[in-house]
């Protein structure tokens, strides 16, 4: 599957010098791409939303306090650099 992310799109990750590994791979391209799917079609208070829910939904998966604060760190330092 061709990568259907712009070519600009960050690695908030590897910006963020996230230590994780990328457990996704080999398929975070479908990922990305059923993200954007999800999306489709919301005006932008719809999208806000959807991606509060899923943040709930994700963080209430994860169950564990700390890595949720670490990737809230990290995603906040991603969105801090050029």
């Amino acid at each position: 599957m061709s990568d259907p992310r712009p070519a600009n799109a960050p690695d908030v990750l590897a910006a963020a010098g996230h230590p994780a590994p990328d457990r996704l791979s080999p398929d975070q391209d479908d990922f990305y791409a059923a993200l954007m799917a999800a999306h489709a079609g919301l005006d932008a208070a719809q999208s806000h939303a959807l991606n509060a829910r899923l943040v709930l939904m994700m963080a209430n998966r994860i169950g564990d306090l700390a890595a949720l604060r670490d990737i809230l760190a990290a995603a906040r330092s991603a969105g801090d650099k050029p």
